[in-house]
């Protein structure tokens, strides 16, 4: 009876009639509720009439059973209603069928897993295919992103090739990554041929071509503020329809380009309303990680300039409730730099700080508003106290927290500080530790460990010159290519046993290899700068030889001096007197004339006679010569009453 009903269902069934489908399905279920293979269908019909939800229902009700004969219809229901980390498990479970391959690849993208989604999409392509085109459309996409959240390395695409360039999605795509590269000249290129793709496809129409069109529009938007050609993109506006645009995310985005534009900050209060004017996307239509923090940006310095402080501290404080401390993310610790930020209430420096660390006191692990207080300190040149900040926020972590205790960019902040102040030993110590928590990690930082084992080489102690040693061994045995791991791995062991680092110097290149293209010549005539404390003593020596030789019989030439500087009795034959420079009363041939000089002369000769005269105190001496408002002071008194 079952295979009847769904021959006679299947019989009935056309591409274009997915409701008539759907129709014959709940006919066959309400005969027979636990018919699986009219589920199957019922759900299958449901996706294509974009009725995710309803879709999703289905599959509940039909239980495990449902869900393991129809995996990919799943996986795909819960895709749409962006349940995401569901969706993920559901994908896991999938074949590696090209189509479980696609939904694995889209699922990824949307989750923000943009390593997995390159990757699928590099084995699809290994194998040609009809939707070869689509792939590296999608490829594009994929790297932008990738460039977007930082993991640059991780990009396979440079430049697009000329087959690339003749799809407009391909040249858009190619755009956005240079956009994410911060190459904007290139992109503003890249993004004005995909608009002329566009324009003149014969494969779209008019009301394709103007939806397709907006996005690159507000795109090339974005390019012209970066650059900050404003003309062009006043002029630029006028094509954009934001009450056209669909998609929440691309509204948003394109509402905020447009008051960036036109710098509505004149006015914050048009400002606010207009940066709050278009509603947050959601589901898979909501923004990317990091457009929504650029996008919360601004809106929080809208509510800023408003001074709407309470209210931002309050919305930040509920959404900050909802992540656990400490917390690595950059969206969160964003937050909490606009929490701070409606703390501080407008005010900078000292002030700041006054009302922020009591906050921090509070919330010694919110690692946003701690690096917000060393901000400020740092401006202030105030080091030593950004140094006891990290320093106490970080041994407050629990020890479930060490993660976040040894995370390489709070470290590189502390490194970066010790650096100022030159503490060397706590550079050297702070790294060790966090290369000693992050070896025992399945996929430590390669760039932490690194700098731990540069840091240790110039250790004295053996034992950090071991772990050096074992820190560049296990670098170089991730990366056969890296040669600094294997330069650094040498040179930790070479003192301490050169018999195991012997072979390995074949590996690297050799001196005259690297000093090839070096032009000796061309460096000596340039000349090197020197240190600054070479370059003093060698000014010095320079000074002490030039006076030496000034000051020599023989040495040095003499200088000429011009007649109308010499005196009319002057003798080039008679040796000038040594004293001239003197005073006339401090030379030896001064011989003073009249009585009181004389007098004056044997008083200041050292071992001369010694009168009661000049014993006198200076008071006495002020009486008897009537001075000091003495007698005269008296008879020029004015008589006043008794």
């Amino acid at each position: 009876m079952v295979a009847q009903s769904l021959s006679s269902l299947l019989q009935r069934a056309t591409i274009d009639d997915h409701e008539e489908v759907l129709q014959s399905c709940n006919e066959t279920l309400a005969k027979s509720k636990s018919d699986i293979h009219a589920q199957h269908i019922k759900v299958i019909a449901l996706l294509k009439l974009d009725r995710y939800e309803d879709a999703l229902r289905v599959l509940e009700t039909g239980g495990d059973a449902l869900k393991k004969r129809a995996g990919l219809e799943h996986a795909y229901a819960l895709y749409k209603c962006a349940k995401l980390e569901e969706a993920l498990e559901a994908v896991a479970g999938l074949g590696a069928d090209r189509g479980s391959s696609h939904l694995k690849a889209q699922v990824s993208y949307r989750a923000e897993q943009f390593r997995r989604a390159a990757e699928i999409y590099e084995k699809l392509s290994q194998s040609s295919s009809p939707e070869d085109n689509d792939l590296r459309i999608n490829s594009w996409a994929t790297d932008a992103q990738l460039q977007w959240k930082g993991e640059a390395e991780y990009v396979r695409h440079e430049r697009p090739s000329r087959e690339d360039l003749e799809s407009f999605e391909m040249t858009y795509n190619a755009a956005c990554l240079n956009i994410a590269k911060g190459a904007f000249a290139q992109a503003e290129v890249l993004l004005n041929r995909a608009k002329n793709i566009c324009q003149t496809s014969e494969d779209l129409s008019p009301e394709d071509k103007a939806a397709e069109l907006l996005p690159i529009s507000v795109q090339y938007l974005y390019v012209f503020i970066r650059q900050g050609k404003m003309e062009e993109a006043e002029s630029l506006i006028k094509e954009i329809s934001v009450d056209d645009i669909q998609e929440l995310s691309t509204k948003k985005v394109a509402r905020n380009n447009i008051v960036l534009a036109r710098q509505a900050a004149v006015n914050p209060f048009v400002l606010y309303k207009a940066l709050h004017e278009t509603p947050d996307a959601i589901d898979n239509d909501r923004l990317f990680d990091y457009q929504k923090n650029a996008l919360n940006g601004n809106s929080y310095a809208g509510d800023l300039l408003v001074q709407k402080y309470d209210g931002m501290i309050r919305s930040t404080a509920k959404a900050l409730s909802k992540s656990p401390y400490p917390s690595t993310d950059a969206s969160t610790n964003l937050l909490s730099v606009y929490n701070a930020a409606g703390h501080a209430r407008g005010e900078t420096g000292q002030r700041a700080l006054k009302q922020l660390l009591p906050v921090l006191e509070r919330r010694p692990n919110d690692l946003g508003l701690l690096l917000t207080v060393v901000q400020i300190y740092v401006n202030a040149g105030n080091t030593t106290s950004a140094i006891t900040a990290v320093e106490r926020s970080r041994r407050s972590l629990a020890e479930a927290d060490q993660d976040a205790r040894f995370n390489p960019g709070l470290l590189s902040v502390l490194v970066a500080l010790y650096r100022r102040e030159g503490r060397k030993l706590q550079i050297q110590s702070t790294l060790a530790q966090a290369a000693e928590h992050w070896r025992k990690k399945p996929e430590p930082p390669a760039s932490l460990l690194r700098a731990a084992a540069t840091s240790l080489l110039h250790s004295d102690d053996l034992s950090d010159l071991t772990t050096a040693g074992d820190l560049f061994r296990s670098l170089y045995q991730q990366d056969s290519s890296d040669r600094v791991a294997l330069a650094g791995y040498v040179a930790s062991q070479a003192t301490l046993d050169y018999s195991q680092v012997e072979s390995q110097l074949d590996l690297l290149p050799a001196v005259s290899d690297l000093v090839a293209d070096i032009d000796v010549s061309a460096l000596e005539s340039a000349g090197i700068a020197p240190s600054a404390s070479s370059a003093a003593a060698a000014a010095a020596a320079f000074a002490g030889a030039r006076k030496r030789a000034a000051s020599g019989k023989e040495g040095g030439a003499t200088k000429r001096v011009r007649k109308s500087r010499l005196p009319k009795d002057y003798n080039p034959d008679k040796k000038p007197d040594p004293e001239r420079w003197l005073p006339l009363r401090d030379r030896s041939s001064y011989r003073p004339k009249g009585k009181k000089n004389k007098q004056r002369a044997v008083e200041r000769t050292q071992g001369g006679v010694v009168t009661e005269k000049a014993d006198e105190p200076a008071a006495q001496q002020q009486q008897k010569s009537g001075g000091g408002g003495g007698g005269n002071a008296k008879k020029n008194k004015k008589k006043g009453k008794r």
